[in-house]
């Protein structure tokens, strides 16, 4: 109940992106694979910010 008015973190935002993506490009690795390919191009790169933030995080 007291999570219902909290904001999300630009970290939570990209870690939903991030499995959204990942989802989508499972799918397509059946159906096109250069689509698959492009996605997980692009999950990866959200991966490397979730990262940058958790390195900001600890310091």
């Amino acid at each position: 109940m007291f999570g219902v008015f909290k904001k999300k973190t630009k970290k939570d935002i990209l870690i939903a992106n991030y499995n959204k993506i990942k989802k989508k490009a499972f799918v397509q690795s059946k159906i096109n694979r250069r689509e698959s390919d492009r996605l997980e191009a692009e999950a990866y790169d959200i991966l490397i910010q979730i990262d940058n933030i958790e390195k900001e995080e600890k310091l």
